[in-house]
């Protein structure tokens, strides 16, 4: 039987495997159920009123960026506070929209931007679960050996596994997202209110999934690289346990108390923000403070961005698989 085919059924059958897409497929639907319960589909009055809502907001709007205008003419810059009419600009800018008036609505475009996010992070859950519970369990069990009798060539069955694994989490991830997003759609079209689904908005929402899906696969390998490296699955959760409370939380805790410059680009979770956003901004506070009697710190802002966020991830999950890899090679399986 061919070793890709193998580890294909092999993942299929395993309990655990098929517990977590119950979970996943449990989450999604109280998701979706929760939305319906807390939405309404607008009637006509609800409408109208909302589109009358919109024409008073856009008539105030312009009166107010007339007579924002009018304040500022003749002043200097030192008398407004450094206010120009470019401020009052941005003030207004952007006509009001009827879904900012419409009340217990699910608004499709509104609101699944968030939602994707959500199922980003469970996605990466299953992914992370899946990758450690399916190699950690061959290792613990005994199963490895038994496969290496039949095909004797370490790498390449650790790869196959590895490879196997990526597919599958990759398959169940695009499928779970069609149907997530579809079924959110739905809600929007018969139990909400659509809003303005451009070209625009779909391309937002198509490169954040797929920014979630190559996320979702680092950190399935990361699952996986840990438990070769721990022979165990408990290893990868406990690995994920004490670097989320003892780097992320107290690690953190202790760099600001120290005044430690830029803190965030030593957390692995600052890079996955800036991933799945495109760039985040973080803030670093100047070590120079004011030794008067406000002791004013200037605060100053940075920002991180996708290429780089992508780039330190791909060397962290790169030197965890290359490690496992190199373990397993000379590793006694007896």
């Amino acid at each position: 039987m061919n070793l890709v085919q193998a580890e294909l059924e092999r993942l299929g059958a395993r309990r655990f495997v098929q517990l977590m897409l119950v979970l996943l497929v449990a989450a999604f639907a109280v998701t979706v159920a929760t939305t319906v319960a807390g939405s309404h589909q607008p009637t006509a009055n609800e409408l109208e009123q909302a589109r009358e809502d919109v024409r008073d907001q856009a008539v105030a709007n312009e009166r107010w960026l007339r007579e924002c205008r009018a304040s500022l003419e003749g002043t200097t810059p030192e008398q407004t506070g450094g206010k120009s009419v470019a401020d009052c600009e941005v003030f207004a800018s952007g006509p009001p929209r009827i879904e900012d008036h419409l009340s217990g609505v699910f608004v499709f475009e509104r609101q699944m931007p968030g939602l994707i996010y959500f199922l980003i992070t469970f996605l990466a859950l299953f992914g992370f679960l899946v990758g450690a519970s399916y190699i950690g369990a061959d290792l613990n069990s005994g199963g490895m050996t038994n496969l290496l009798l039949w095909r004797p060539q370490r790498l390449t069955v650790l790869g196959t596994k590895l490879g196997t694994l990526l597919g599958g989490v990759l398959g169940v991830s695009m499928v779970a997202s069609a149907l997530y997003l579809g079924a959110f759609w739905l809600v929007g079209e018969t139990r909400g209110y659509p809003g303005t689904l451009d070209g625009d908005f779909w391309n937002m929402i198509l490169t954040t999934t797929i920014r979630g899906w190559i996320l979702t696969l680092l950190v399935t390998a990361v699952g996986f690289a840990i438990a070769v490296l721990g022979r165990h699955t408990a290893a990868a959760l406990g690995v994920l346990a004490g670097y989320t409370v003892l780097w992320e939380g107290g690690a953190r805790i202790v760099m600001q108390i120290i005044d430690a410059p830029r803190p965030d680009v030593l957390m692995l979770s600052s890079y996955v923000g800036a991933w799945i956003l495109g760039q985040i901004r973080l803030t670093e506070q100047d070590r120079v403070c004011d030794p008067g009697p406000a002791g004013f710190c200037q605060v100053s802002d940075y920002m991180l961005h996708w290429p780089t966020a992508l780039l330190v991830l791909l060397v962290v999950v790169g030197g965890l698989v290359l490690g496992s890899f190199a373990a397993f090679r000379r590793r006694d399986l007896a």
